[in-house]
């Protein structure tokens, strides 16, 4: 065996080049039998046979952005991850869906052709062709007839459909789903209910309201509807981003561009009144707590109080706080620097004795804060200009005050009222009352500007004791704000006293009386806001919405869809700091100014020019994989029922079996998806209430990278290292550690690994680096250990000389050791490729594999009875070696056919169990007994092992512990003394 291995002749040794015939060969024959197409119980995928609901299965990747550098060996660790489980379900007996698609529109596609000039149509399909390339060398099991592009018309024809079926719907709060708006139309002419609305402040009868007027109120119910908010605006993209695409430094991901802070008109969806199902139902999916919690603190329910400040007439200032238990320690009132009643209260001169840092010296200069308006105008100002997440940051507080007071309603104390950075307009009602006591933000400015602090939750006497100096009667020795629970103090006024609760009894007290007395009531509120859905980009979805002369939207006829994008050169944004944005398809010849037919003759109509975000076309991309070639409907509805609901057994609300994809999505694309999934199951498009009912968040797999002096990364492959440290063109370099990725520069393309080891190396390398879902180094010279295993493999069945099979060894018996291996190997492997423990999986493989070399050494020939089965467990995870062997051991039928191998239950009883022995506790020896012995066998076996029986010279056996198959403690006494060992 061995000579055989180092012989110079071995022409059919398994190497690079054989690997990638090997893997030609399968991916053809694939190709050509169709072997991974699966067909749909009906329509154009039908193949008219009857379907078996129950045995579907479907699994399916978060789909990438086809990037210009191609795929680089960490993006496909969830893809080989979902082909090897599709693999492994197939051959259980399952009918597998797994398809696969690109996330194609997007700001990198734009950028890259305002920088070259080429039309992101031309070079997202060149990516696309070499994507696609790059995964069909790894053997991915994708039915290539479902593939997608988002930026496909025939695609997004459907995503601009659905985004009607949003616009035309409205939530019905009684139920909590989504209705048609014709429906509340109709419940408004026939006064079934009142046209309330902020577009009907008189609350007028609705046969009282004009044309126009009816359309605003209808408007203002609809899931999507435009709203002036305040947004990040990066002119250097020219587009609006979201909070999660700016940087904690205020600038764009994408191009590292400065955003700012403005108002604009922007569509909007209506994700809020979603917000009590997205919270509840995440209760029946087969998700990770860790990933279900970011959901819920991203959603931020809350309970506590609306509670009202009045500011004379009818005016007031409205704050919701989830610690209304601490309102008589509230000091000040702290508005956002944009709230719409910060103009009233700006007072034409400072209050007498207005000390100067309560007039913003110290934050904006002596020069700025001549007056109230003045201070308020330049700090306005200077807000403007930060994105929230700069405003959320710990960074220290400033305020400005306004030269206006309110009443502490219990305790009737003058409250100064304030703006400060730190309150957001889009956040709650965009004023809060401060309780710095009990608040850190709110302590922080306090000492900063010494304004007034009353405790009214009285610390522990242990935290207290851990910050020297600390009194419980003045917070400003404290440190920090104590924001725990407690016993009420100071908290007693003519019309209520909270003293002696404790904070829950407190917080039920106080709202009793707030909304007896009229000054608050019971509210429950959420972090979460409705989506900022519009960007003023090129390379996106275009609405499929008009406006005729009153400025309204109109909904497009279905026939009229898709609205394609118009052809164009000018990709490039056109806005200055302070310029409302022109959209690139305003400057599109012949496309915002038409003239349509859309019910009532042929007249002229203006198109919406911004585009959806890249989020819209991932929001639903699972149902169309469903049915792809559709024209009709988005999805037959038999169909969608077949492969999201199955059978319909058990406790399933979630359609996708099995979702894998990267953490970074776990909120905004899966909150999102589910989002329009809930909308589309209420209007009866869809049959789950959840689109994903298991979803697995794999890892990344990081990789050196390096910075120069300036602290910019620099290609990893072109850094040197020599005694002297690492370089890079001569100049040093710093180390660092991250994800693999382009803007890292520490990409390593899987094109270099398929050609020095073959596909099945990496693709069984990445399984094996260890647990899927943590993160993990990615590490070259480990490769060559999957390599060698695959050549041992091959080694075990194939002579190297002549390319010929084995001779077949002699049948092991039942109590072979090595059969009880292959048993025990398959019993275990089939519970770990159900986990997702691949790398467990590997492991196992490789100890049967290492068993089976063995084998082969001593007999020169090979058992089948262990090297079927060994390759059929190999075929998930190595699929074209594993096919090759399966062929070449004379089966006709392909291994993708073939059940996946089912333990022998009678091999896997051990007759004899190996027991520890230890003497008061303390290990000595171990022995081996049947496993039926009784306690008075194994101890007489335990007594005679020679540490034991010496020891037991000098001791008395005084009981024994004895738990079958597992332990045996012998306790033992001095026999002089009585006393127990």
């Amino acid at each position: 065996m061995s000579s055989e291995s180092s012989a110079t002749d071995a022409k059919f040794r398994y190497d690079a080049a054989l690997a990638g015939q090997i893997e030609m060969k399968w991916q053809e024959i694939w190709a050509d039998q169709r072997t991974f197409e699966i067909a749909n119980p009906a329509g154009t995928l039908s193949n008219g046979s009857a379907l078996d609901p129950a045995r579907k299965f479907f699994v399916m990747d978060m789909f990438p952005y086809p990037s210009g550098a191609g795929l680089h060996v960490g993006h496909p660790l969830g893809f080989i991850a979902s082909d090897v489980y599709a693999r492994y379900m197939r051959m259980r007996g399952k009918l597998v869906l797994h398809p696969f698609g690109f996330d194609a529109f997007g700001l990198p596609a734009e950028q890259y052709a305002i920088e070259t000039g080429q039309h992101p149509a031309v070079t997202t399909e060149q990516n696309i062709a070499n994507m696609r390339r790059q995964l069909r060398r790894l053997g991915l099991t994708h039915d290539p007839r479902r593939e997608i592009s988002t930026a496909d018309p025939r695609y997004y024809r459907w995503t601009q459909w659905i985004f009607l079926k949003i616009f035309n719907s409205w939530c019905d709060l009684d139920t909590g789903k989504a209705r048609p708006i014709d429906e509340l139309i109709r419940e408004f002419e026939q006064g079934a209910r009142s046209a309330t609305s902020i577009a009907n402040p008189d609350a007028r009868p609705w046969r009282e309201l004009d044309d126009v007027t009816k359309r605003k109120v209808v408007d203002s119910y609809r899931l999507a509807f435009r709203q002036e908010a305040p947004v990040n605006w990066c002119p250097g993209l020219g587009t609006v981003l979201a909070n999660e695409e700016v940087t904690a430094e205020g600038r764009s991901e994408v191009g590292n561009y400065p955003v700012y802070r403005r108002r604009m008109r922007q569509w909007m969806l209506r994700i809020t009144a979603f917000a009590d199902r997205l919270l509840a139902d995440l209760d029946k999916l087969e998700w990770t707590d860790s990933l279900k919690t970011m959901q819920r603190n991203w959603i931020g329910r809350s309970q506590g109080a609306d509670i009202r400040f009045q500011v004379g007439g009818d005016s007031c200032i409205q704050v919701f706080t989830t610690r209304p238990d601490t309102l008589f320690g509230a000091t000040f009132v702290v508005l956002a620097p944009e709230h719409p009643l910060v103009g009233a209260l700006t007072a034409s001169d400072w209050p007498e004795g207005t000390p100067a840092r309560w007039r913003g010296a110290d934050s904006l200069g002596d020069a700025a804060v001549g007056s109230p308006s003045a201070a308020v105008a330049a700090y306005a100002g200077r807000t403007a200009s930060l994105t929230d997440r700069q405003r959320q940051a710990d960074a220290p507080k400033s305020a400005v005050f306004l030269g206006s007071y309110v009443e502490n309603p219990v305790s009737g104390a003058k409250m100064p009222v304030l703006i400060s950075d730190y309150v957001l307009a889009g956040y709650g009602t965009g004023a809060i009352m401060a309780v710095p006591a009990h608040d850190q933000r709110d302590y922080e400015l306090a000492i900063a500007i010494d304004l007034p602090m009353v405790p009214v939750v009285r610390p522990g006497d242990q935290w207290l004791a851990e910050r020297p100096g600390a009194t419980a009667e003045a917070p400003a020795t404290w440190g920090e704000a104590y924001e725990g629970q407690g016993e009420l103090v100071n908290s007693a006024g003519t019309e209520v006293s909270l003293d002696g609760l404790r904070t829950e009894d407190a917080k039920l007290r106080i709202i009793e009386w707030l909304e007896s007395s009229g000054r608050g009531n019971l509210r429950i509120s959420y972090k979460l806001r409705d989506w900022l859905f519009s960007r003023q980009r090129y390379w996106g979805e275009p609405f499929p919405i008009v406006y005729d002369e009153t400025g309204l939207p109109i909904a497009l006829p279905e026939s009229m869809l898709p609205v394609k994008l118009p052809p164009t050169t000018d990709f490039r944004p056109r806005a200055g700091d302070s310029e409302e944005p022109t959209p690139p398809l305003a400057r599109a010849p012949g496309f915002e100014i038409t003239e349509l037919d859309i019910g009532d003759g042929l007249r002229p109509y203006r198109r919406e020019t911004n585009t959806m975000p890249q989020w819209a076309g991932s929001c639903w991309y699972y149902l169309r994989y469903l049915d792809p070639l559709n024209d009709e409907q988005f999805v037959d509805p038999g169909v969608e029922r077949f492969w999201m609901a199955g059978s319909g057994e058990g406790d399933r609300t979630g359609g996708v079996d099995l979702y894998i994809g990267g953490v970074e999505h776990a909120v905004l694309h899966l909150l999102y998806a589910r989002f329009w999934h809930k909308i589309l199951f209420d209007l009866g498009y869809v049959s789950t209430p959840e689109p994903f009912q298991r979803l697995y968040n794999q890892g990344y797999i990081l990789a050196d990278a390096f910075t120069n002096p300036a602290g910019r990364y620099v290609p990893a492959d072109d850094v040197v290292e020599s005694e002297d440290g690492l370089f890079y063109q001569g100049e040093r370099v710093r180390r660092h550690y991250g994800k693999m990725g382009k803007s890292l520069k520490n990409s390593v393309a899987p094109d270099e690994i398929y050609l020095s080891y073959g596909a099945d190396t990496l693709r069984m390398y990445e399984m094996a680096m260890g647990p899927l879902d943590v993160d993990r180094p990615w590490q070259p010279d480990d490769i060559v250990g999957v390599y060698r295993f695959l050549q041992r493999l091959w080694r075990n069945i194939v002579n190297e000389q002549t390319g010929e099979v084995r001779p077949e060894a002699v049948p092991l018996s039942g109590n072979d050791p090595l059969h009880k291996l292959a048993q025990r190997t398959i019993d275990e492997v089939t519970r770990f490729f159900g986990e997702l423990r691949f790398n467990v999986v590997v492991a196992r493989l490789t100890d049967l594999n290492n068993a089976l070399t063995q084998f082969v050494h001593r007999q020169h020939a090979c058992t089948r009875q262990i090297a079927e089965p060994l390759v059929l467990m190999t075929f998930p995870l190595a699929p074209h070696i594993a096919s090759e062997l399966w062929e070449k051991l004379g089966h006709q039928e392909r291994v993708d056919d073939t059940a996946f191998p089912v333990a022998d239950p009678a091999a896997l009883e051990e007759v004899q169990v190996v027991i520890p022995v230890t003497v008061d506790g303390r290990p000595r020896g171990s022995i081996t007994v049947e496993r039926t012995a009784t306690e008075a066998e194994v101890t007489a076996a335990g007594l005679q092992l020679e540490a034991i029986a010496k020891l037991m010279e000098t001791k008395e056996l005084d009981r024994v512990v004895f738990v079958p198959g597992r332990i045996l403690n012998l306790v033992t006494r001095d026999p002089e003394a009585g006393t127990r060992g």
